[in-house]
């Protein structure tokens, strides 16, 4: 009997499940304001970014991450000067950040639906914890998967052990996501295939070129796309 070239299905959450970097966007033009009497908004922008980089190792991917990221930046930028009002106005903005409203992406539900039940679906996702774990809820689209899994990276060991462990290993799954850096190069890199959606807010540290020469890499403008890859696949 002829083996099924596709058992296994990952996606990413933010910004292909739902909305994520437009609030990102709307803390950080606020974090701005607040240090508006200091610098030019591209220099805070860029130390922010800076920080932000500097930090995962420390603090991982994620809202806290981000905020101590806006604190550090605030206290660079002042020159050590910061108002102890600036950064309690910075922790509120955090906490606001932690609460914004899940808002699921076109197409998102219509495809998980038509796809559980035929192949196995995993969601994995980078971030907090108790962050992910809550906008999971508040979408809906928890019992739709198979599995879930957050992680502190992703990178090409990270699936080839979730492939293996969900499903039938990397070779038979695909993962879809926004990300070129996080989803796509390090999924195909673990042998899987990889399924790149663009997103219009993709934090620039997730930035890399497509790698278009790659076989098993495709391109679709919307998750309502993705039956018709799976069925050239099939």
């Amino acid at each position: 009997m002829t083996q099924r070239p596709l058992t296994t299905i990952g996606f990413d959450a933010d910004d292909t499940l739902w909305q994520n970097e437009q609030f990102y966007r709307l803390t950080e033009r606020q974090f701005i304001e607040l240090l508006a009497d200091y610098a030019e908004s591209e220099t805070i922008s860029r130390g922010l970014l800076e920080a932000e980089k500097r930090n995962l190792h420390h603090y991982g991917f994620g809202i806290k991450g981000f905020t101590l990221s806006m604190i550090e930046t605030a206290i660079e930028i002042t020159k050590g000067e910061v108002p102890t009002t600036v950064i309690a106005e910075i922790l509120d903005i955090g906490r606001d950040l932690l609460a914004h409203p899940v808002e699921t992406l076109p197409n998102v539900r219509q495809t998980l639906e038509a796809l559980t039940g035929s192949y196995l679906l995993v969601l994995i996702t980078k971030g907090d914890l108790f962050d992910q774990e809550r906008k999971l809820a508040q979408s809906g689209l928890g019992d739709l998967f198979d599995a879930i899994e957050i992680v502190s990276d992703k990178n090409a060991s990270t699936y080839r052990r979730i492939f293996s462990k969900v499903g039938d290993g990397p070779e038979r799954a695909m993962m879809v996501g926004n990300s070129l850096k996080s989803d796509i190069v390090p999924a195909l890199a673990a042998g899987s295939y990889g399924v790149f959606v663009p997103h219009e807010l993709t934090w620039a540290f997730e930035h890399v070129a497509e790698p278009t020469e790659a076989p098993r890499f495709r391109k679709i403008e919307h998750l309502g796309e993705l039956r018709g890859v799976i069925a050239e696949l099939s």
